[in-house]
């Protein structure tokens, strides 16, 4: 495996995603790869099975450029701004844009994503019994629990052909650290049989090493890490930016003209060359307005292994030294 997993968006774009595969563009409302999405708009990459749990924007955006075929998700709507316009006209047969519907619940595409990292063949959810769901999806079935008898309702494995993520940072083997709402991730990485991320910064092998349970994704699932700021707006990232509230709405209230999310895409997405020109567009008053403060988590002691008679740094016991060296 390559020590230096790095690489431009659009090399990842192009190196791993192909017309009429299955991918995971994931982030519950926050890590959102827009970005990834952008990119896979400028080249122009048709007859895509997106997943998505949380639809939003990018859904609409996928639709009008004509990459998004079909759409497994359990939740569609503009995420408190309203309605995916594009999105509605295609599914209720008013757009020249046919997507078919696999439909769940949050529950279900979280056991879906967890049997695909897991490799199992399906993964058992009680939450289905007395839902119409099992009516509208053949994929939602029931087997005997070998152990009570019961019948239970199961999901099948996912394993996207390409699984997108974004996070706060990485080092360049692609170790990923996240925090704040992780969403599934984690699950989203092992399973996809590629994984791109996108991250805020990349850092220093020691930024990594001296914070490891922030590691959500190791390198040894990762094929391509990019170096991508503000790569999930307009939604948050925590500890780096905001979620742009007003652009959520001025979204829905936009997508009702039709014609209008496709000439947006042309002025900001296929008109420009990168991420780069993209956020010249959006304006730097918009990143100043959306800066959060610090808020810095606490320290914690990971401790210093020492060998029998070796000399180390003197550390003060709470509670001990401190009483001692009154």
């Amino acid at each position: 495996m390559p020590a230096n997993r790095v690489i431009t968006l659009a090399e990842a774009v192009a190196t791993y995603v192909q017309p009429g595969m299955t991918v995971a563009l994931e982030g519950f409302g926050h890590l959102v790869p827009t970005a990834a999405a952008h990119e896979i708009i400028r080249q122009r990459i048709e007859g895509l099975t997106i997943c998505r749990m949380s639809c939003d924007m990018m859904i609409d955006q996928l639709i009008a450029a004509g990459c998004l075929r079909g759409l497994v998700s359990s939740f569609i709507g503009n995420s408190s701004g309203g309605s995916l316009h594009e999105l509605r006209r295609a599914l209720e047969g008013r757009s020249d844009r046919v997507v078919t519907l696999d439909e769940y619940s949050h529950g279900g595409m979280i056991a879906r994503y967890v049997a695909g990292a897991a490799k199992l063949p399906f993964y058992p959810i009680r939450s289905y019994q007395g839902s119409d769901l099992e009516a509208v999806n053949d994929s939602i079935r029931q087997v005997i629990d070998p152990y009570s008898g019961d019948a239970v309702s199961v999901v099948p494995p996912l394993n996207p052909d390409v699984s997108i993520i974004h996070a706060q940072r990485a080092d360049r083997r692609g170790n990923v650290q996240a925090w704040g709402i992780l969403g599934v991730q984690q699950d989203v990485a092992f399973a996809g049989h590629r994984v791109i991320v996108t991250v805020e910064e990349i850092v220093d092998d020691d930024v990594i090493r001296a914070d490891p349970n922030r590691t959500i994704v190791p390198s040894q699932v990762v094929d391509a890490v990019v170096e991508c700021p503000f790569g999930a707006y307009p939604s948050p990232v925590q500890g780096y930016y905001d979620r742009d509230d007003a652009f959520f709405r001025e979204w829905s209230d936009m997508g009702r003209a039709e014609g209008a999310v496709d000439r947006w895409l042309d002025a900001f997405v296929r008109g420009t060359a990168d991420h780069e020109e993209y956020l010249a567009l959006v304006g730097p008053e918009v990143r100043r307005r959306l800066r959060v403060g610090e808020a810095w988590s606490g320290r914690v002691n990971y401790g210093l292994h020492l060998r029998p008679g070796a000399a180390g740094p003197e550390v003060a016991r709470p509670g001990v030294d401190q009483e001692a060296s009154r």
